[in-house]
């Protein structure tokens, strides 16, 4: 997949659902809610400035993040679903210990 964002967007591939509960209960496809974890895939220029500069963005390609559940637009590419996320809507960077 080759795609390059624009401003301060960012591709996002969301994270699998769950399949089963803590407690092992095993869930339909129509009870999963969608993942609102992704890995970062691509990484626009950043927001353009009244100077004519591009703030820095806050996320790198390969972070995973936390994102607003009703604020990604999700689009297909090459079969593969990904989502097209605002830098603004991206909550957090998920670190691992």
């Amino acid at each position: 997949m080759n795609i390059r964002p624009l401003g301060d967007r960012v591709i996002v591939r969301r994270s699998k659902e769950e399949e089963a509960t803590k407690a092992g209960i095993i869930l339909p496809d129509t009870a999963k809610e969608k993942s609102e974890r992704g890995e970062v895939i691509a990484v626009g220029p950043g927001k353009m400035q009244e100077n004519g500069t591009h703030s820095a963005m806050s996320v790198k390609v390969g972070e995973k993040v936390l994102f607003k559940k009703y604020g990604p637009d999700e689009i297909k590419i090459d079969g593969v679903e990904v989502l097209v996320i605002s830098e603004e809507d991206i909550l957090a960077v998920i670190e691992s210990r």
